[in-house]
């Protein structure tokens, strides 16, 4: 069978991809005449931006278009399920879009609105996610009491993970196109090439979105496509897990890693002190590291250079997690300890980052009262 599907996906892919690619470049040159797909200009001065001139951010749509797409090219054996699938996700993609296109949907009715539609995918097609990799808790997961909000939590939070890394160029989009790649892996591996045919027709979805993106940033995946994406990525994780049972859940965690493990940073960095953890910062990992680029080689007025630079700087970063997935993929307790490894890794190189920044700092230019050691300090007495 997969021999089957492979005459036919590389066309499919190429499709979708084209498809991504041409709605994002007409969504650019539409901007001048549609105002409601350029930015807000009270975005650029929000507490997270990372960006410096109005683009607009409505590059979601291709993103979703090309999920719809990949309904026609799925195998006949998941394309009804799919087309459901899809149908359900769309009411988190419309409230990520209404965001996107000014009206103000707080954080919370956002999260509510990717909670409802898992619970109505739960509803329509009856599967929910089978077992965590715990073997205390996997004995009560069946129940539904237990497997159902375990399920919404799990997809609520990736998606929500995916808007938080979208603050670069490139970088949630090229997290996707990873765990997609990574996920269609793990599926042929396993012995499932039907969701191995469907995760690469959605990295390939992605990947015509990334190629406008990166790195000039012309146009932006905005909450529509960075929910999305998560969201999309996460029931593709629960699906494999659903039928094929020798693949550890904590494999699949880390084709998704770092959405996952920003998350939780943020969580733990907001908590501590004393903010709202849906409260935007300028604390993630990703905007400590094009800080520091900024900070330690190219300062401040060459945003145009270190935004796209993080991305590159943190690819390594992003890869490695998922390939130890794949090759972890039936190794429960080994894909375990790769978890806590990454994790360890992760948080003591984010508190120890403003310290090496002061360092360089230091050797380099042995000067106490600029901005940028004022902006380290700041930076040590948060972490």
């Amino acid at each position: 069978m997969f021999n089957q599907i492979n005459l036919h996906s590389n066309w499919h892919e190429y499709t979708i991809l084209f498809f991504s690619f041409c709605l994002c470049l007409v969504i650019i040159m539409l901007r001048s005449r549609i105002m409601h797909l350029m930015i807000r200009r009270s975005d650029l001065n929000s507490v997270q931006s990372m960006h410096t001139r109005e683009t607009p951010r409505v590059g979601g749509i291709a993103v979703f278009g090309a999920i719809g797409l990949g309904a026609i090219f799925s195998s006949v054996s998941i394309s009804s399920a799919y087309t459901d699938f899809v149908l359900f996700s769309s009411l988190l993609f419309f409230v990520g879009l209404a965001e996107d296109l000014g009206f103000k949907i707080s954080p919370r009715n956002r999260l509510l609105a990717a909670a409802s539609s898992s619970l109505l995918i739960i509803w329509v097609l009856g599967f929910w996610l089978p077992r965590t990799g715990f073997p205390i808790l996997d004995t009560v997961i069946d129940h539904w009491a237990v497997g159902i909000p375990l399920t919404v939590l799990v997809t609520v939070g990736i998606s929500n993970g995916f808007n938080l890394i979208d603050g670069v160029n490139g970088l949630a989009s090229f997290t996707g196109i990873v765990a997609a790649l990574a996920l269609s892996q793990i599926a042929e591996v396993s012995g499932y090439p039907t969701m191995a045919h469907l995760s690469i027709l959605i990295g390939a979805g992605i990947l015509g979105f990334f190629i406008v993106n990166y790195p000039f940033g012309l146009i932006f995946l905005g909450d529509a496509g960075a929910y999305t994406i998560g969201f999309v990525l996460s029931w593709i994780g629960i699906v494999i897990l659903i039928n094929i049972p020798d693949v550890s859940p904590w494999a699949i965690l880390l084709t998704l890693f770092w959405p996952i493990a920003d998350t939780l940073l943020a969580i733990y960095r907001r908590s501590r002190r004393g903010l709202n953890v849906c409260a935007p910062d300028r604390l993630h990992v990703h905007q400590i590291i094009m800080r520091g680029l900024e900070i330690c080689f190219f300062g401040k007025n060459c945003r145009h250079i270190t935004n796209p630079l993080t991305t590159l700087v943190m690819s390594p970063l992003i890869i490695s997690p998922p390939i130890v997935g794949i090759l972890l993929w039936d190794q429960n307790w080994n894909a375990f300890l790769a978890v806590l490894f990454f994790c360890l890794l992760l948080f003591a190189g984010y508190f120890y980052a403003p310290k090496l920044i002061w360092q360089f700092r230091r050797k380099s230019y042995r000067d106490s009262n600029t901005v940028a050691v004022i902006t380290i300090r700041k930076l040590k007495k948060i972490l």
